[in-house]
């Protein structure tokens, strides 16, 4: 199955999370949160503004983002947990 998100949608999947501290202590999974850093997967083709038209996104296929915490909607395809949310969700994109 592919999923095609619509309008100003972003698919994502979420990066692993840290097993180490910046101290170097060893965090077990009980104890981590889910990471709120991503890579987008797709892209919708834009946001349909009010006079019509289409407004491209900033985002495309490949780019390692940053999103709130409770962002999105979690869903499961082929095994694969991926995040469905919308562009204005997006805190960040990380260069490098």
């Amino acid at each position: 199955m592919k999923l095609r998100p619509l309008h100003d949608r972003v698919i994502i999947k979420r990066l692993e999370a840290e097993t180490k501290s910046a101290g170097g202590i060893v965090i077990p999974d009980t104890a981590t949160e889910k990471p709120i850093k991503g890579e987008v997967v797709a892209v919708g083709a834009g946001k349909i503004l009010e006079n019509g038209n289409v407004r491209a996104l900033a985002v495309k296929a490949g780019d390692k983002v940053l999103f709130g915490k409770y962002s999105g909607t979690e869903v499961k395809v082929d095994g694969e947990e991926l995040l469905v949310m919308r562009e204005e969700d997006l805190v960040a994109i990380i260069d490098g």
